[in-house]
């Protein structure tokens, strides 16, 4: 899993790239909770063709935290398959969701 960052403002964007899956979710949630150190965190998943119920924990986790610590978190430009997952897993009622960054970064 790769994962550029970059600051937009008071937001972090975390763009994602590959599988979120048990092989890449500790590390992935390691570096999403860092960044929630700084503020409000979009993760941008336009690189994420995969994801397993161990990335779903991921995005939950970071989540859970991001209220816990009163800042923003989202995702955006989930792909076909991902968005299905969210759906299907009822993600997409926990977890703010946009169709792009520009969205996400409106909504911030």
């Amino acid at each position: 899993m790769q994962i550029a960052e970059h600051r937009e403002g008071a937001t972090t964007v975390a763009a994602l790239e590959g599988r979120l899956d048990t092989a890449t979710a500790p590390t992935t949630e390691e570096k999403i909770i860092s960044l929630l150190d700084q503020g409000a965190v979009i993760v941008d998943m336009t690189g994420v063709r995969y994801v397993s119920s161990a990335g779903l924990r991921v995005l939950l986790k970071a989540a859970k935290q991001a209220r816990t610590r009163n800042t923003g978190f989202s995702v955006c430009s989930l792909q076909p398959a991902v968005r299905e997952v969210f759906e299907i897993s009822g993600f997409d009622k926990i977890i703010p969701s946009y169709a792009t960054r520009a969205e996400a970064l409106a909504a911030a």
